[in-house]
Order: C-alpha cells, then structure tokens, then sequence
C-alpha cells in the first residue's frame, strides 16, 4: 500500500493512516487500498477493532478527486458484494466483523464525509474537524449515499440540511447534530481514541461482532441503496451546468 499504513499495536487493535499528500485525495487507487484494507479485516480471525486516523492534521480525507478519469472510476470492476468498488467498501466495512472508528483531524468532506459515515463510530477534533457533504453545491448527487446514513444518524430534516445545504460542519455543530459520537480537543482526541480502542481490544471478539450485527439489522440500510446512489451520481455529472462547474474547478487548478 502506499496511501494507507497499517499498524498493529496487537494482533486485536489495528490503525489505518491515511497519507496521500497533498490534501489526502480519494482515487481509484484509494479505493483498491482501502478494499486490500477490509478484506483483511473481514478474514484476521484476531483483529477486533481498527482505527483510522490522517497523517496531515488538515485533511483526513478531504474529498473525491473531481480530476480524476471519470470514464476509469465508472468502469472499475464490481467488488464481492457486486456493487461498484467505493459503494462495496462502504457496505463492507459497516458489516465488517470488528469495530471501525474514524479519528477525525482535519476535513471529511464528500467521499471524505462519505467514508467515515460508513465506520461505526467517528470521533473529531473540535479545532480542526470538519465534515460536510459540498456535492449538491457542485450541482452532482453525492455518490456514496450519505443521504441513507445521515437521515437514520440526524433525522431527515438536517440529513438535508447537510446535504441540499452543501456546507462545512465543524465539529461541535457535527456532535451536536448526530454526524460524529464526539467533538474532542485537539490535544486529548488521539490519546482518547487509542484508550477507547484498547479497551474494544480487550473484549472477547463473539461479543462485539454479535452486539454489531444486531445493531447493524435495525439501523443500515440495504445494500442496494448504495447503487442506485452512485448511479444517480453519474447521471448528474452529465448535466450541462455540472459539467460547466467542473470545468471551471479544472482552470482554476
């Protein structure tokens, strides 16, 4: 991998670092990372929880990579769940087998947003966190269906303030509205989560995955959801006004 480190501070207790300089982008190669990353954590008999954390204090993963070669992403290849690759390690790792928190330093925006709603618990940073979902700003649908996670999370009517608002959410204002479990100081959230984490590790794994999947029947939503998302995503990048916005964002760089 060369975006995404893996350490073990036991065989129970792993960190996924995110590292993609210069603001942590999600690409394709993000995304076959990030599927090597699951599919290891849904087939280690030991691990029972993953924490994942930024390498730049200002970005965790500060969005979708709008450059990218839009023709490349739509054709990759399904993942095992026959979804397309980001909708599969959304799905996979809200079901994966372990407990998968998100330690929020820096910006989550749109796919950013997108990956830590799909972790069990998200933790900010309350002077540098920040999440939000800009896509609709952008004239786009968001893609990885932030709409079916942040309704069960928020409630409907600031599910789509969120998301038709197309805004920045700092973390106080996300803990308070449901989108994270804590706002943190800086200076306290990484020895926090760690604590948090070794505490999960110490549990007996039967338990943990048994209490997650009966969470999981009463508050995911089906997979298929996902799909028709990123289909409705595709769709949208073909509107004449989206396309003029992109272009714009591809002058400006």
């Amino acid at each position: 991998m060369t975006q995404i480190t893996i350490s073990k501070s036991s065989s129970a207790q792993w960190t996924a670092t995110f590292n993609n300089p210069p603001i942590n982008l999600i690409d394709p190669d993000t995304i076959g990372e990030l599927q090597d990353l699951v599919a290891a954590l849904e087939s280690d008999a030991e691990v029972k929880v993953v924490v994942f954390r930024s390498a730049d204090p200002d970005f965790f993963l500060a969005h979708w990579d709008v450059l990218a070669d839009k023709a490349k992403v739509a054709a990759m290849p399904p993942g095992p769940t026959g979804l397309h690759p980001w909708a599969d390690v959304l799905v996979r790792l809200s079901r994966a087998p372990v407990a998968s928190i998100a330690e929020i330093r820096g910006r989550a925006r749109g796919a950013g947003s997108e990956f830590v709603l799909s972790c069990d618990m998200r933790f900010a940073s309350r002077e540098r966190g920040i999440l939000g979902q800009f896509e609709v700003g952008m004239g786009a649908v968001p893609g990885g269906n932030p709409m079916a996670r942040l309704a069960g999370l928020m409630g409907r009517g600031r599910g789509l303030e969120v998301i038709l608002g197309a805004d920045d959410f700092p973390a106080d204002l996300a803990e308070r509205y449901g989108y994270v479990n804590r706002a943190l100081p800086d200076e306290e959230i990484e020895a926090f989560v760690d604590s948090f984490a070794r505490r999960l590790a110490s549990f007996e794994k039967h338990a943990l995955v048994g209490a997650k999947t009966l969470m999981n029947e009463v508050t995911l939503p089906p997979d298929t959801v996902f799909q028709h998302a990123l289909s409705a995503f595709f769709a949208s990048t073909a509107h004449e006004g989206t396309r003029a916005r992109r272009a714009s964002l591809k002058r400006s760089k």
